[in-house]
């Protein structure tokens, strides 16, 4: 087993069990930074693969902008459990059917890879420096990253437009 492969498989688990404590975690809290902790593990999954730009990028954008923008969120709205009841009693049987679908899946998919690589080559040239990523991302991919940039900018404004929605400024 290379120390790649070793590498890759400690960071998995790390990913792994963050996700799963952030989805069993009461507190919202706590599950923003079971979050921020699987965000860092994909990052480093993706130094491993060869590509530090879209590294830095994951933890940058997420681990850094995104999170404390959901921090700040849950601070607006309030951490307060919500009622335990279940309203939707179809919700947890489909659920728990998905779940096994998915880890079936995933068992196949590492079962019927055992003893081929993970990875065949690391990240193209194009991928792993940030000025050729720039340039490519720039030239031929202009128009979806601006299409991408104004879809933020329309979202953004959707969250102060819904979050200042009731609040009525009186004419003086």
């Amino acid at each position: 087993m290379s120390t790649s492969l070793v590498v890759f498989l400690i960071l998995a688990v790390f990913a792994i069990v963050s996700a799963v404590a952030m989805l069993l975690s009461n507190n919202t809290v706590y599950s923003a930074l079971y979050l921020i902790v699987n965000f860092i593990a994909i990052g480093a999954i993706y130094l491993t693969l060869g590509a530090p730009f879209i590294a830095l990028a994951q933890i940058t954008v997420y681990a850094g902008a995104i999170m404390v923008l959901f921090l700040f969120v849950i601070m607006m709205l309030g951490a307060e459990k919500f009622a335990e009841k279940e309203p939707l009693k179809w919700q947890r049987p489909l659920a728990i059917v998905l779940a096994l679908g998915v880890v079936g899946e995933a068992a196949y998919a590492l079962l019927t890879r055992v003893g081929t690589t993970l990875v065949t080559h690391p990240a193209s040239e194009t991928l792993a420096d940030p000025k050729s990523l720039g340039s490519v991302l720039y030239s031929q991919y202009a128009l979806p990253f601006e299409i991408t940039s104004v879809l933020l900018l329309v979202a953004a404004v959707g969250a102060v437009v819904l979050t200042r929605g009731g609040k009525k400024e009186g004419k003086q």
